[in-house]
């Protein structure tokens, strides 16, 4: 039953919006672990977490959806401050902002019937320290761009490693 669900979800290049960000979060993994903790689940405030507590929040859009309208999606990001998260599934922690320290934008960004959200080499990441949002409650890409460079995979661990620690050199944890 678990191989029939998988396959149904995962078994095709392009993979929908709901399960879309499980993906991405998955192949930034690749990228940080062991170093970050892959820590995400349903309405968690952040995605991946250090030990020494910074944490980092995965954002993602693609330009070939699915549901294709024959052109490309806009690269929009939910940034939207929150009320409050939930830590450890359980416990509500009423705290208005944005409770990670960290935010990757994953961005996939090839539209042409070679599309495959599941290529980690087809993606481009875009790290932003929480500090340099704008007050939005959405970006697009050409915001986000703004604050940084897109980075692949194989320089994702380093501009990662980069931006946390300016972050905890400023004392942000």
């Amino acid at each position: 039953m678990i191989a029939k669900v998988s396959q149904a979800a995962f078994g095709s290049p392009l993979v929908t919006n709901v399960l879309r960000g499980q993906v991405a979060e998955a192949i930034i993994a690749l990228a940080l672990e062991p170093e970050w903790n892959w820590c995400s689940a349903d309405y968690s405030g952040w995605d991946f977490e250090r030990p020494d507590g910074l944490r980092l929040e995965v954002k993602q859009s693609a330009a070939r959806q699915s549901w294709s309208t024959g052109k490309p999606s806009k690269p929009i990001f939910d940034v939207a401050a929150r009320t409050g998260h939930w830590e450890g599934g359980t416990q509500w922690i009423a705290q208005v902002g944005r409770p990670a320290h960290i935010y990757v934008f994953a961005h996939h960004g090839i539209y042409a019937d070679h599309a495959d959200h599941r290529d980690p080499a087809q993606w481009a990441f875009y790290v932003v320290a929480t500090r340099d949002l704008p007050d939005l409650k959405q970006a697009a890409l050409s915001t986000i761009s703004r604050f940084t460079e897109p980075v692949s995979i194989s320089a994702l661990a380093d501009k990662v490693r980069i931006t946390a620690s300016q972050i905890t050199n400023e004392g942000g944890v």
